[in-house]
């Protein structure tokens, strides 16, 4: 298969965004009266959207609606604050993307983080490089599993999808890739196992970014 496109997840896969993530969830939860959480914890937090972050990051018998609501009203606030404190794009990432810029390889984002905040990162953290897509969680979309958005990337580059590599570090982007019939990668520098990323339906695992070429 000749593939033409690379379709990336966004946090754990190009940026590394836990301690950032981290430190505006527990300043919001400190700010609530709850327990926060060490770093380590919010990578099984993280990946479906703010609110299954919120509802997570909570206590079991503090998940009411409107509780989840007030603390995703606080992360959001704490988040604009320190969002670029410590985030930065993955060892390799930024010699990957030259990789495929060079070989013309087309390349978008996909993220279940909020959309304005997506296209905030990605025009300050990413900015080197073209992609020609770069979607985050919208009202109108449905989120990652639901593979909507990356068929609708696909539609758009006039790229098919059994064109493209779908790079990402969890269970929630294979099921993405299996769902819009890309190819699922996932890398072992993210947030997530390699046990999670195969029993998602990972077709394969790269430790390093650079290993994606292998694929072109």
């Amino acid at each position: 298969m000749k593939y033409r496109g690379v379709l990336f997840d966004l946090d754990g896969t190009l940026l590394d965004t836990l301690q950032d993530i981290a430190d505006s969830v527990n300043e919001a939860l400190s700010h609530l009266g709850y327990p926060t959480h060490g770093v380590e914890a919010y990578k099984n937090f993280i990946g479906e959207g703010r609110d299954v972050l919120a509802f997570r990051a909570l206590p079991d018998h503090h998940r009411a609606a409107t509780i989840v609501t007030r603390l995703i009203e606080h992360i959001n606030e704490e988040y604009s604050k320190r969002w670029a404190n410590n985030t930065v794009p993955y060892q390799g990432i930024p010699d990957l993307l030259d990789a495929l810029t060079i070989r013309n390889i087309k390349m978008a984002i996909i993220s279940n983080k909020a959309h304005d905040s997506t296209e905030m990162m990605v025009s300050k953290m990413l900015v080197r490089w073209h992609f020609e897509a770069v979607v985050g969680a919208l009202p109108s979309v449905p989120k990652k599993p639901d593979p909507s958005a990356a068929l609708q990337i696909a539609q758009r580059l006039g790229i098919h999808p059994t064109e493209f590599l779908y790079l990402g570090d969890s269970d929630i982007d294979m099921k993405t890739a299996i769902g819009a019939d890309m190819y699922p990668i996932g890398v072992l520098w993210g947030f997530r196992s390699a046990d999670e990323l195969l029993a998602g339906g990972a077709k394969a695992l790269i430790e390093h970014p650079n290993d994606l070429l292998t694929f072109l």
